[in-house]
């Protein structure tokens, strides 16, 4: 908007000279000595208020700034076709809401006694926030906030294409809600020449269900069973955190000491629809697995900051954590959610009274030292050193079928472990060339570890594993961002990373030619990535800019297995992936701004296995987005904005006669128009309108949708 307004200075500049010209005129100055002063003085008394406004002034409505207002608002959400995959693509509930868009508030409320209120409550929506601040300048401040918010999920199944059959009906196209909130009061001493102390007290939860893609199996038809049933997570998690920090600066260095206590209680259950439609005689059951964790986290941090010398700073940090954590869990099947469990032929591998605890020490250590040998030279060495160790036990019952055979029975297992890594890091950064800068930066990181492993199960009988393994990690990257011309800025950029871990399996009680191999049998992993980008910038006109973009990435993930496996080393995964996007800004006139963007990606995953097997494929992830944005300022108390946004992917194959369909087929289209109206200089009025358009060619088009957004809100400031 400082165009229009800097083209309303010009205008009121013009015509005040071209005022003051005819002035001085001769014509003027006679037509002047025979106008009647009445006149002149009438003339002066009829000019329109706006006249003697500044232009930001004339177009905010008035003289008078407001730093207070509130917004109340109400709209619909319509909706057709698939109505969970709306509300969970567009974030809201269908039917109608409102309420208080947004609350702001602050003022002296007494001498040296400052008040904040920001706030905002939409009904149906399940979205309130209230924030309340009391501040003492440079002495004291209090905080309260609360927030809680909604997302709505789509809980349906998957679509077998062969058959086309959809497993959608246990939810009835109903969105599934989860919410999400948090409670903290805060406070804080801000007294100058002293330490900066603040405490902080955060409940948070999340309560509700959300949908899961780890589907139950079904047969969709004879020979072939898949994973396409619905599974959701009843979802109920409380977090209490403490927090104190003390924070002090002392001729050039700032120091700073915080301890963090927090406590959780995560109470989650995924339910599973097994073998949905085929009757409980057949098999078809309810599995509800439970998964209950309480914790105890402490935490005490420090760090500390300081100029040694003017071209030398130097910051260090230290932090330790202690975790303490008890879980419970349970697999039971049954004809419903939630029941106790009860032996049945028909029933799968399960779990009861699932018990157990760990317990994990952490140290992480930071050291930081920025140099500037020479005006145009910055380089910054670093090294961060993270040890953990940690233990856990656990004992269940295991369950299978009727309750008898090997697979049932009582099982206890332990493991403990410890790991430790060291990344050292340097950053360079050269400007001693005329319009150019370099920037490189190497980073690596070695590390070891050890697992032990007792207990469990396998193939009826425990498994001992004790394994070892060691990391190498490396990362270069270099750019240059170069300004050939004044309008003209090319940035070139890349980076070459490698991680691989080595693994040796001293003990191993389960048998590399046997029918369960994985993960004891692989004694190597590598993934080699090298990216390039390019991006060059244009502005040909100060009104006009656009940027052109290029990157490729080529990843590729070796496998080495153990050598009585009997299997070579192979180069088991490969992702190429293409991006170029084009972004155009241009303002061809003081009152309209356009924006416009679009996006190619293109990538793809090959892996060995597509090769040798008809299941397996290729994965491609394919697609284009295109964005457009404007804005017009229709006159000095309305403006109007335009969006358009598009969205398509086609990689979609239907393998599901061999085995699971991989990529993306869909479209979807959004187009938004907001109007906004200063109908006085307190009250504002907003239109809004968006409508959204959504095929899913992987749900046999079950998923797809239309829906239409109206809102309305008016805004008063005082």
């Amino acid at each position: 908007m400082k165009m229009i307004f800097e083209s309303r200075k010009v205008r009121l500049a013009c015509f005040a000279l071209a005022m003051g010209v005819a002035t001085v005129s001769p014509c003027a100055a006679e037509e002047t000595k025979e106008a009647p002063k009445e006149t002149a003085k009438t003339e002066e008394q009829k000019e329109p208020e706006e006249k003697k406004l500044t232009p930001e002034q004339y177009f905010e409505g008035g003289k008078k700034t407001y730093n207070n207002w509130v917004e109340i608002g109400v709209g619909g959400f319509i909706t057709s076709g698939s109505r969970a995959q709306a509300e969970q693509s567009q974030r809201r509930s269908r039917g109608a809401f409102g309420g208080i868009e947004d609350l702001h508030y602050q003022g002296e409320v007494a001498t040296n006694l400052n008040l904040t209120v920001d706030g905002r409550a939409l009904f149906d929506q399940n979205d309130y926030k209230l924030t309340l601040g009391l501040v003492g300048p440079e002495k004291w401040y209090l905080r309260f906030n609360y927030e809680e918010f909604r997302t709505w999920y789509n809980g349906n199944g998957g679509f077998f294409a062969p058959g086309g059959l959809w497993y959608g009906d246990p939810f009835h196209d109903e969105a599934l809600a989860l919410d999400r909130g948090e409670i903290s009061f805060e406070g804080g001493l801000t007294l100058k020449k002293w330490p900066a102390l603040t405490f902080k007290y955060t409940h948070q939860y999340r309560e509700g269900d959300k949908g899961s893609t780890s589907w139950g199996f079904t047969h969709p038809s004879p020979g072939y069973t898949r994973g396409l049933s619905p599974t959701f997570w009843d979802i109920d998690e409380k977090r209490d955190i403490f927090e104190l920090n003390a924070k002090h600066h002392i001729k050039a260095t700032d120091f700073g000491l915080g301890v963090r206590y927090e406590t959780g209680d995560l109470n989650n259950a995924r339910k599973i629809w097994q073998w949905p439609g085929e009757g409980a005689a057949a098999g078809e059951r309810r599995i509800t697995d439970r998964q209950g964790t309480s914790y105890n986290l402490f935490d005490v941090h420090a760090f500390s900051e300081t100029w040694i010398k003017k071209n030398l700073f130097f910051s260090a940090g230290f932090m330790f954590v202690n975790l303490d954590s008890d879980f419970s869990g349970s697999r039971i099947y049954g004809s419903d959610f939630d029941l106790g469990y009860a032996p049945n032929a028909i029933n799968g591998a399960g779990y009861t009274n699932l018990f157990g605890g760990g317990h994990k020490h952490e140290y992480v250590l930071n050291l930081n030292l920025m140099s500037k040998p020479t005006r145009n030279l910055t380089i910054t060495p670093s090294i961060r050193v993270q040890r953990e160790d940690w233990n856990a036990d656990s004992s269940t019952y295991q369950t299978f079928s009727g309750g008898t055979g090997p697979f049932n029975g009582f099982l206890a297992n332990d493991s403990d472990g410890d790991a430790i890594d060291v990344r050292e890091r340097l950053d360079v950064r050269y400007t001693g060339f005329t319009n150019w800068v370099l920037y490189a930066q190497g980073e690596w990181t070695e590390g070891q570890g050890r697992l032990n492993e007792s207990g469990g199960s396998y193939l009826g009988g425990p498994i001992l594993r004790d394994s070892e393994d060691n990391r190498w990690f490396q990362k270069y990257s270099a750019g240059v961002r170069w300004y050939p011309a004044r309008k003209v800025t090319v940035d070139v950029g890349g980076y070459y990373k490698l991680n691989r871990y080595d693994y040796n399996h001293d003990l191993d009680s389960t048998l590399n030619g046997g029918l369960n191999r994985y993960p004891a049998y692989l004694v190597m992993q590598g993934f080699e990535t090298f990216d390039g980008n390019v991006r060059l910038t244009l502005r040909p006109a100060p009104n006009l800019t656009l940027v052109s973009r290029y990157e490729y990435q080529l990843s590729t993930v070796h496998t080495k297995p153990a050598s009585l496996s009997g299997l070579d080393e192979v180069e088991s995964s490969e992702m190429t992936s293409h991006i170029i996007a084009q972004n155009v800004s241009w303002s061809p006139w003081s009152r309209l701004y356009l924006q416009a963007g679009f996006n190619y990606v293109l990538s793809e995953t090959r892996t060995s296995a597509s090769d040798y097997a008809q299941a397996v494929l290729d994965s491609g992830n394919n697609y284009w987005t295109v964005n457009f944005n404007s804005g017009l300022a229709l006159d000095h108390k309305t403006d109007l904005n335009l969006g358009y946004t598009y969205y398509r992917a086609d990689n979609y194959d239907d393998n599901s006669l061999a085995g699971l369909p991989y990529g993306a087929g869909a479209e979807e289209h959004g187009l938004t128009a907001t109007l906004v109206r200063r109908l006085t200089e307190r009250l504002r009025l907003t239109l809004r309108y968006g409508y959204f358009h959504s095929k899913d060619e992987t749900s046999g088009g079950h998923n797809d949708f239309n829906a239409h957004v109206l809102y309305s809100s008016l805004q008063y400031r005082f």
